[in-house]
């Protein structure tokens, strides 16, 4: 057997087990264990909920290297040195080839634990993917310039940086330099059962959103924008989530009077909230590399999104045209583009899943990153 055949050890570590990152490393560990290599997972013990606990423990089976679910705070304190301390221990006994970080906590933890790691072929090469979060820091502020010098430190630590978007390479740079580790960007990519479509409900709304309910994904600027459309002809939206800011978008919406129009469902997974609306609405404020934007893409729906973070490069080369952040009026017109000239939404959405299908898939992403492990090795 070839080093290039030879099955890999691979420890993934993340923080808090929800959102995209949590799917990402799901996707990602899956496929890695399907291929034959000894894959295991760390994670925050204390932000499971019924439905990640579900997931957690359909991948168990798969990880060879087993599932371990340690303290992980949210904020700096403390609790970080045991945690580092608990991983540190971890990859020593799997005698490992790759440690791979993801986001702000799982990155660290990861690099601060490689020190005096070895496996049996060699030393363990560590990995990290930001996944966003951190990188919205602006640089000259205190959080961009306390995350530019602690990337500078751990820098050294690193083997590899992977990037889910071109977008985040270069917000990366922007805050801690383009010097350091090799690193490479590698779009996140979907299941086979992403791309079979559910048509909407007959009662569907005209309008649909999933996400976060916070002031980041700028639900208050749809609500806005629908009070506005609403007074040319009646339409309905559904918001579908959790999170902070939501008590206050439902008394924004009484305070439009959108009672009558607008639903808050609460929180479920995209699969099971796209037939609630016709057309998906993504009107953020920032994003990275959203998964909702490519799982609408692989269901046929038409969608509405701002060209903020990776989401250009997302439809890139598609007719479906995007529109500025934080502008109300463009959110509208757009909204009723999409009411005027229904069939010509579809076929835009039909579009963009054809290229979603060619270029998003988890096997892609999974090969790339295999290769990306590998090269590192090479150059070791």
């Amino acid at each position: 057997m070839t080093d290039a055949q030879q099955p890999l050890r691979i420890l993934h570590v993340m923080r808090a087990p929800v959102g995209g990152l949590f799917r990402h490393v799901l996707d990602l560990a899956g496929e890695q264990a399907t291929r034959g290599h000894f894959v295991g997972l760390v994670a925050d013990r204390n932000a499971t909920d019924r439905l990640t606990a579900e997931k957690l423990a359909a991948i168990a089976p798969h990880l060879r290297l087993g599932l371990s679910l340690i303290p992980m705070s949210r904020k700096p304190g403390i609790g970080d040195f045991s945690a580092v301390r608990a991983v540190r221990k971890l990859a020593h006994g799997l005698d490992l080839d790759v440690l791979h970080g993801h986001g702000a906590k799982g990155g660290a933890y990861a690099r601060l634990a490689r020190p005096f790691l070895r496996g049996a072929r060699g030393r363990v090469r560590v990995f990290y993917t930001p996944h966003g979060g951190s990188l919205h820091y602006k640089p000259g502020t205190a959080a961009g310039t306390v995350f530019s010098i602690l990337e500078r430190i751990m820098g050294r630590l690193t083997d590899g940086l992977i990037f889910e978007s071109d977008f985040a390479r270069l917000a990366y740079v922007r805050l801690a330099g383009e010097h350091g580790a090799p690193r490479r960007v590698i779009p996140n990519g979907l299941q086979p059962r992403d791309f079979i479509g559910t048509p909407p409900l007959p009662d569907a709304a005209d309008f649909l959103f999933i996400g976060e309910l916070r002031a980041l994904k700028g639900v208050d600027e749809l609500l806005k924008a629908l009070a506005e459309v609403i007074g040319n002809r009646p339409v309905r939206a559904a918001i579908v989530g959790a999170g902070p800011d939501g008590d206050a978008f439902k008394a924004e919406a009484s305070r439009l009077g959108l009672d009558s129009y607008v639903t808050f469902p609460g929180a479920m997974p995209a699969e099971a909230a796209f037939p609630l609306g016709r057309a998906l609405v993504v009107p953020s404020r920032a994003e990275s590399f959203p998964y909702i934007v490519l799982e609408a893409g692989a269901a046929g729906k038409p969608l509405i999104a701002t060209s903020v973070g990776g989401i250009p490069e997302i439809v890139v080369g598609t007719q479906v045209p995007l529109i500025p952040p934080r502008s109300v009026p463009d959110l509208v017109r757009a909204m009723e583009s999409v009411l005027d000239d229904p069939d010509g939404a579809r076929a835009r959405a039909e579009e963009l899943r054809a290229a979603v299908q060619r270029r998003f898939t988890v096997g892609a992403m999974t090969d790339a990153v295999l290769d990306f492990y590998r090269s590192v090795e090479r150059r070791a």
